[in-house]
């Protein structure tokens, strides 16, 4: 009856402090010139990644063992890192195309 709410606490606390821990971590990475307007994306990315990483190994490890519990695919998950790649690597593209114009 309590592993529900114990759950969501758990969910909250991985996406929030680890979430924003790696983003802080992260946003060093891309404090110079002209790539601090795009931070919001590589934050997007950690979330995504964070998301995944859940879905496919945290969800197996919590206090919820009722029904719905499943990896997402293959297939799915190799398209959202793919976006997260993506994303963490935008910011230079942006800062790049920016110093050509």
């Amino acid at each position: 009856m309590l592993r529900v709410p114990l759950e969501l606490l758990r969910i909250v606390f991985i996406f929030l402090l680890l979430g924003g821990l790696l983003w802080v971590l992260i946003g060093n990475i891309y404090q110079f010139d002209g790539v601090e307007n795009y931070q919001w994306l590589p934050g997007i990315g950690i979330y995504i990644a964070l998301f995944v990483l859940y879905r496919n190994r945290l969800q197996f490890s919590g206090w919820y063992v009722g029904k719905g519990r499943r990896k997402l695919s293959v297939k799915i998950s190799r398209t959202l890192i793919g976006v997260v790649i993506f994303l963490l690597v935008v910011p230079f593209i942006m800062h790049a195309i920016n110093l050509n114009l």
